[in-house]
Parts: C-alpha cells; structure tokens; sequence
C-alpha cells in the first residue's frame, strides 16, 4: 500500500529539495555543540568510567527524530500531488446501422463454431473500434425488427449483439429488403454528415407471403437518401446449410445459395461495396477493411488535475517533531 502511494506521487516544487544540503551542516553542527557543552574534567585514567548503557547507545535519537521531522517539511514543500488524468474521444463520428441476418441457416457451422457466433463477435469488436460513432443494430429473418436504435452507449449495444441468437422470435425466411428498408428508415433520421448500412447475411431472399418490401424497393429507398451499403455475403464453400423449421433444426445438401449479384448490386448502386466471407479470417478483414474505408475525425482530449497530497507528511512531521520533544526533556533530560 506504502509503495503504491510512493509510486504514484509527483512533486510540483521538486527545486525544494535542495534543502536537504542543509542536512550535512545540522549534523555537523550539531556534534560541534555536542562537544563544546560537555564538562571538561582531568582524570588520570578513565576505566573506570566506562558504563555503556542504552541512553547512552541512544542519546542521540531525539536530534535523529528531528531531522526526519525536517525532512518531512522539506517533503510539504515540494508539494506532492497525485496526478489524475482523463482520456476522452471526441470528434465527428459517422453513423453506422449493423444490419444481421439472424435466420436458422446462420446457425451452420462451416465457420466455427456458427456463422452466428463468428458474425456476433467480429461485430462486437468493430463496435469497440469506432469510439465517437453512433451505431444501431437491427435484425432480420423471416421478417425484420430494430433491436437497438442508433447510440453511443457501446457496452449496451454490443451487450445486445452477444445476446443474439439465430432461433429467434422472428418468422423463418430471409427477407433482405425489409431488413435493408428498416435500417435506411432507422439511420435516415440522423443528422451525421456520413451514414452507412453494413448488411450481412448468408442467404438469398426467401421471403414469406406477409413481405411489405423487396430488395430492389429497398435498395431504391437507400438511393433516394443518399445512403452507403456496405454488403457482406457469410458462409464456406461448399458448406451444409442447416435450417430451422419449426424449433427443429434440419440439414440440407452442401451448396452455396448466396445471392451475390443482389448484394453486389446493392453495395455498388448505393456508393458501398460488396464482400465475402468465408471464414473467421475473412470476416475480420472485411470489418477492418470497412473500417479503413469510413474514418471517423477522432481526437482524444486529455484532462489532468491534481490531488494534494502533503497532509501525510505533515502528519509524520508532527509525529516525529512530538516523538523527539518527548524524549528530549523525559528520558533523555540533561542537567547542567
């Protein structure tokens, strides 16, 4: 605990300790006193004058006490602090809206241990790697929900990407357009200057009866506001797609059902760009190279203030000052 003070403590006034060169002379001075007030008596031998005694070991402990006293002082006058410093991010962000599959077929796992799960924690370490960005995430399957709207609280946003599941609530299909046409709804409202969708899936569109919106409409209404789609087809060649009917997951022969010229389409008619991910690796790099591609203007403010911290070496100024005064004139009182 001792050392972890220490360590941390830093002097505003460090020039005062040059008066610990004054330490030399006190000591100097002090034995020359010493010296001169002892009485001077002639004695033809001394052996028989010779006690030792502990006042005699420890006569000189009160002037000791002292000079740790003024050190001490010397300490305060050096004024010791603790410097706290805060670091904060601040800049232009851009707003990002994650947009994921979370169909059955996400739960194959051709990348392991899932799609889902690779998808989940490369997502959540691209939302740490934006620090002043807003970023929202919705999901879609057989039909499409926001599940966290546009924020800067990250820890609650990727605390909800962790938590995604490919078995959700939602109806079974894919429905790429409604999934695209909710996240443009969500992230057109911002007022950032820039605004990107990164959409992910795995499948093709294999939408129920109760679809609003296709793909093409969707991609139409990313047109019309001006916003960048960055698209990610995710899954290995060749690969068992495993499905979910029901509550009981299915597999299906190994083929690759990715509808790539939708996602190209919409990654290039909209400003983005379009990739594959075949594996862990692969999905990491496109994160990062998205990441590249949209920088945000980050500066980092750091704030210093300090804390005093002399009220200790005050107190063991005193301490020692007191110690001394109380040996001074009881356990070692002289007499002339």
């Amino acid at each position: 605990m001792l050392y972890e003070f220490i360590k941390n403590i830093h002097f505003a006034y460090p020039w005062s300790f040059l008066l610990l060169a004054l330490l030399p002379f006190l000591h100097w001075y002090y034995f020359k006193k010493s010296d001169s007030q002892q009485p001077d008596i002639r004695f033809s031998t001394i052996q028989s004058l010779k006690v030792t005694s502990w006042k005699i070991r420890f006569r000189h402990l009160p002037f000791v006490l002292r000079l740790l006293s003024i050190v001490c002082l010397i300490m305060v006058l050096a004024r010791p602090q603790k410097l706290i410093s805060n670091q904060r991010s601040v800049g232009e962000g851009i707003d990002i809206m994650l947009c994921m599959d979370v169909s059955g077929s996400m739960g194959s796992q051709d990348i392991p241990p899932s799609r889902m799960e690779v998808a989940k924690e490369v997502a959540a370490t691209f939302v740490r790697s934006r620090p002043v960005d807003r970023i929202g995430l919705v999901i879609f399957s057989g039909e499409s929900f926001t599940q966290c709207p546009l924020t800067g609280d990250k820890e609650s946003l990727i605390s909800q990407i962790e938590n995604l599941e490919s078995r959700t609530l939602l109806k079974d299909g894919t429905v790429i357009g409604e999934g695209l046409a909710t996240a443009v709804d969500r992230i057109c409202k911002s007022t950032a200057k820039s605004k990107i969708i990164i959409l992910i899936t795995d499948g093709k569109e294999d939408a129920p009866d109760t679809r609003l919106i296709d793909p093409l409409t969707a991609l139409e209404i990313a047109k019309a506001k001006k916003i960048k789609v960055y698209t990610i087809g995710m899954g290995a060649l060749p690969t068992t797609i495993v499905e979910v009917k029901g509550r009981k997951p299915q597999q299906q022969a190994a083929f690759d059902f990715i509808d790539e010229n939708l996602l190209k389409k919409i990654a290039s008619e909209t400003g983005g760009q379009y990739f594959r991910a075949r594996d862990k690796q692969g999905l990491q790099e496109t994160y990062t190279s998205i990441d590249n591609l949209e920088k945000s203007k980050v500066e980092i403010e750091i704030q210093k203030r300090a804390e005093e911290k002399y009220l200790p070496f005050i107190l063991a100024a005193l301490f020692f000052l007191f110690v001394e005064l109380i040996f001074r004139f009881t356990v070692f009182k002289r007499f002339p």
